[in-house]
């Protein structure tokens, strides 16, 4: 596809996902996330070609302008749409798919370790949605129609058709269907082990106390009972009472 056809696919792309959009010139002179991907095309084309430099130099520019930082040598697919764009950050050895979605804020980056010297950012497949100021790092896959909420942070391999929330982030859809946590291990929040606890205590306080409550249950009947009496007896003595205070008030009336 040439580089002119290329354009009027983005283009249209924009257009048909953003709801803002209004016209083909107005997404031309107005998409930031727009023109950082086009001036990132050709700082792609000069990083393969040995243009170093020169590519690193036009993307510094890329970001002043456009508040997106691509680095020249990630390889990002056809019709990425980037909403808004500021903060967005993808790194080095990232990988993007075709029509994916990236929101304002977004980073695409490494964890930091000095072991990772090859493969080091993520690899977004076709068709993710990740919301805004999500943090997706390390060498790790988004796989296919996957959806990241909004400040999520994700740091293990996400299946496809999945959505992810949380800090760190874990599925809670997946192929549609709701995913329910049953073990606070699949989570992996620093908190999981308190958590992991609190629940072992509960069910030991639960064992202690399991003759009393059932003995409670064996006499719950009879004591629910006798509470019924009390409050009907009561019921009937405050409507004896409001009885005689209007007749009290009826034959005052009669004298006067």
């Amino acid at each position: 596809m040439g580089m002119v056809a290329r354009m009027r696919e983005d283009v249209e792309s924009v257009l048909r996902r953003d709801p803002a959009a209004q016209s083909g010139l107005q997404v031309m002179l107005t998409t930031p996330g727009l023109h950082a991907v086009w001036v990132h095309r050709l700082n792609h084309a000069l990083w393969q070609r040995g243009w170093r430099l020169t590519a690193r130099v036009l993307s510094q520019w890329a970001r002043f302008w456009t508040g997106v930082e691509i680095h020249p040598g990630a390889r990002i697919g056809r019709r990425l749409l980037i909403d808004h764009g500021m903060g967005v950050v993808i790194g080095e050895t990232a990988i993007v798919g075709d029509d994916v979605t990236l929101y304002q804020g977004v980073t695409l980056g490494g964890t930091g370790s000095a072991s990772e010297t090859a493969k080091r950012h993520p690899t977004l497949c076709n068709g993710v949605f990740v919301g805004n100021n999500a943090n997706i790092l390390g060498n790790i896959c988004v796989g296919e129609n996957s959806r990241v909420g909004a400040g999520s942070v994700v740091l293990r391999d996400v299946p496809p058709n999945s959505t992810v929330v949380g800090v760190p982030a874990h599925i809670v859809y997946r192929n549609g269907q709701r995913v329910l946590i049953t073990d606070p291990h699949e989570i992996k929040d620093p908190l999981s082990d308190a958590l992991i606890a609190l629940a072992a205590r509960v069910e030991r306080l639960e064992a202690a106390t399991g003759c009393a409550e059932a003995a409670e249950a064996s006499h719950g009947a009879e004591g629910f009972a006798a509470e019924d009496e009390e409050r009907e007896a009561y019921r009937q003595e405050r409507e004896a009472v409001e009885q005689e205070r209007a007749q009290e008030w009826v034959s005052m009336g009669e004298g006067i």
